[in-house]
């Protein structure tokens, strides 16, 4: 069996504790060390890079043949037909991709990254026949927070038939994109909505689907099946994970405009009236660290930690970038990133070194009682 370095050594770890404390014998520990190999190249991270390479590079290309003139000419020359009839082309390439996908995921159920990326071309062709079905139906009211709408429902529904994590995650972002849209044409495209501005509006977005998304990865463990709400089950972590960018980037936003929709309203500000959304900010990354800790959660605890230290260094820039001298502002982001690295360096190595327990010996009195 061929494994990555890292998990080689783990396993390899395992099996000479395991003999040590006599839990297997040393034969037994040798013909499981002979079982593994350290695989020569890591091929599926290469695929997965490789996949999102070719996905980036076809939008590159589809990009640079809008800035084409003259493609552009030649491709209108091409669709010259209605709307409704692009809507319907682009929805049948949609729907072929997708079948296309299927097919492939049940010849060759192991390719994960092929079979999502051909379900990206869905997604993109998708996307266009939801645009020229407004393109067809449009009165000119500008209401076009519609077809964000429509496209989360399409992608939601799709997704969970599959079913496709990378589908979902498309429709959680364009039910962001309908709610962030329709909000402004409610408020008659001001910056409030309710008392809120834009930044604010997704932290609540963000905060609902966090909530639904680790609720819905708690039930997943309790039950399993096949159904549609197992099925929506699954799908939490790609929920938590959309939701804790919506609540994270947005809370970062906040601690530094706060709820202002005006610009010159913010320029007049006082640093000490943004102050406790940079605390709210702050708690919000400590609760997620300390949930990813409790619950063995790194996802959660990656983005705690990872948006505490942007709230740090953002007030770092914010309180001292004006009134300290560059070289001495420069000098203590030098040293507060190299402080971190060395304490990240001796973790790292306690983890390494850290002396394990002995599982021989007898339980202590009293150990197991209530």
């Amino acid at each position: 069996m061929a494994i990555s370095r890292r998990q080689h050594r783990v396993v390899t770890r395992m099996i000479k504790l395991w003999q040590t404390h006599g839990v297997v014998d040393e034969q037994t520990g040798t013909r499981l060390a002979g079982s593994i190999a350290i695989a020569p190249f890591d091929w599926q991270r290469a695929a997965r890079y490789a996949f999102v390479i070719a996905i980036c590079c076809l939008v590159i290309a589809v990009g640079s043949i809008l800035a084409d003139r003259l493609l552009m000419e030649l491709l209108s020359r091409i669709f010259q037909t209605p709307p409704l009839m692009k809507c319907g082309f682009f929805a049948a390439v949609s729907a072929g991709v997708f079948r296309f996908g299927l097919f492939l995921r049940k010849k060759y159920p192991y390719r994960t990254y092929s079979n999502e990326a051909v379900f990206f071309v869905g997604v993109l062709a998708l996307a266009a026949a939801v645009c020229f079905l407004g393109v067809a139906f449009d009165s000119g009211s500008g209401h076009y927070a519609v077809l964000f709408l429509i496209a989360s429902i399409l992608y939601a529904l799709l997704g969970l038939w599959f079913p496709s994590a990378l589908v979902w995650v498309f429709g959680l972002l364009s039910l962001g994109a309908w709610m962030g849209t329709e909000t402004g044409y409610v408020s008659g495209h001001g910056m409030y909505y309710l008392g809120m501005n834009y930044p604010l509006r997704f932290v609540l977005f963000g905060a609902l689907l966090t909530g639904l998304g680790v609720a819905g990865q708690h039930a997943s463990r309790r039950q399993g099946g096949a159904s549609l709400v197992d099925r929506l089950l699954l799908l939490s972590p790609q929920t938590k994970v959309i939701g804790l960018l919506h609540l994270f980037i947005a809370l970062w936003i906040m601690s530094i405009f706060g709820n202002y929709g005006d610009i010159d309203h913010w320029y007049r500000a006082r640093q000490y009236e943004l102050l406790h959304w940079s605390l709210l900010f702050a708690a919000a990354s400590v609760a997620a660290i300390w949930y990813g800790l409790k619950h063995d959660d790194g996802v959660m605890r990656g983005f705690g930690l990872t948006f505490l230290f942007i709230n740090l260094y953002t007030r770092f820039f914010e309180y001292f970038w004006n009134a300290t001298h560059k070289a001495i502002f420069f000098a203590v982001l030098a040293a507060s990133f190299w402080y971190l690295g060395s304490r990240a360096e001796a973790i790292w190595r306690l983890g390494q070194h850290r002396p394990q327990p002995r599982i021989d010996e007898p339980p202590q009195p009293g150990a197991g009682r209530d």
